[in-house]
């Protein structure tokens, strides 16, 4: 059997168990939240954080980034929302907008680190690749809904679309699925949720693969990862063909892209300082510690316990009397005199402690 010349779009949108109906779109954001948490879970615990904090953040910062992504989309593009009175509320049927999302779920996250003392930019650097694979696996569940595509194209990856109703799609007499466009049914379109997908996926890596070699640290990781993510979005953009509010003859969602990659740019340059991992004292305290040097790498430390509160100073880890001195102080003469005698002119007094230094959140 021959395979098509084509993408070819699945026949249902979603399938029942029971009286529930379970459509592909919630599932493939399921999914991908799921392997979200497991990815930050793994970065942050590398990092020295407790990685049950994660799903913690999660039940708070998902809920409202839907909720953010609904608003968006009912207020960008109000033309495609069901015609119904739970319209504005009808996830089932897709609409999220990416921006509502991290506003709404990024504003949450802060003000619940912060109650927890924990740096939102550090937890914002462990969760940016996990997030990318969330949108990546998200986007699948366009397919399903025959929403999102892009112009017409002859590529052999084209998709052709059916005509949909109630969730299965339209069929005519000989039981094959009727077209989107019934003037053109052999049209095929660019899949552009399989493009920006792909785009996700290959930032998640870029991303991970960046702030791995040059250990960015302070948010920077993350203004990586809106960069790079804006920017495929632009040209993503460019290809869609749904209806959209526009503005000086772009649509709303390039201008947004636009305004927040400039931001990031901003950000990620003027932003610096050594990376940074958290560090747990014996009383179960979290200390923010900087990073040694940009080719060191960074140590795993113990998960953090509660509470987990993040100190703006470099914790005195060794006992009292037995600090090592500073290395970077010459090694002092006449250390082996003995008790009593007086000191060579070149003995160093003993190494005073390093005073901490405040380190920002």
């Amino acid at each position: 059997m021959a395979l098509p010349a084509y993408l070819p779009s699945p026949p249902i949108n979603s399938f029942h168990i029971g009286p529930l109906d379970v459509h592909f779109y919630a599932l493939a954001y399921l999914v991908g939240i799921a392997i979200a948490v497991i990815l930050t879970r793994y970065r942050w615990r590398a990092v020295g954080g407790d990685p049950e904090l994660v799903g913690e953040i999660a039940l708070w910062v998902v809920p409202a980034g839907i909720i953010g992504g609904r608003i968006y989309f009912d207020i960008t593009t109000p033309m495609d929302i069901p015609h119904v009175w739970y319209g504005p509320f009808a996830l089932w049927s897709g609409g999220l907008g990416i921006w509502g999302g991290v506003l709404v779920g990024g504003l949450v996250g802060i003000w619940r680190l912060r109650r927890r003392g924990v740096s939102p930019a550090l937890f914002a650097d462990a969760m940016a690749p996990g997030l990318l694979i969330a949108q990546g696996v998200g986007r699948i569940g366009n397919y399903f809904n025959k929403e999102l595509f892009g112009r017409p194209t002859s590529l052999p990856w084209g998709l052709k679309v059916n005509a949909m109703d109630g969730g299965q799609a339209l069929r005519g007499p000989d039981g094959a699925p009727l077209a989107y466009d019934t003037l053109y049914p052999d049209r095929l379109y660019h899949p552009t949720f399989l493009y920006e997908s792909l785009w996700c996926v290959g930032v998640a890596v870029l991303v991970w693969q960046v702030d791995r070699r040059f250990k960015l640290g302070r948010g920077r990781a993350f203004a990586l990862y809106v960069m790079a993510y804006t920017a495929g979005r632009a040209w993503i953009e460019a290809l869609r063909i749904d209806d959209a509010n526009r503005l000086l003859g772009l649509r709303v969602n390039d201008w947004v892209s636009l305004l927040v990659f400039l931001a990031a740019l901003v950000y990620f340059v003027r932003v610096r300082g050594p990376q940074q991992r958290l560090s747990v004292a014996e009383d179960g305290t979290v200390t923010v510690l900087d990073h040694g040097g940009a080719d060191q790498p960074v140590p795993a430390g113990e998960p953090a316990t509660e509470p987990e509160a993040a100190v703006a100073a470099e914790p005195d880890l060794d006992p009292p009397g037995t600090g090592d001195p500073d290395p970077a102080e010459p090694e002092a003469a006449g250390a082996d005199a003995p008790p009593g005698d007086p000191a060579s002119p070149g003995e160093a007094d003993p190494p005073e402690r390093r005073q901490p230094s405040a380190v920002p959140k």
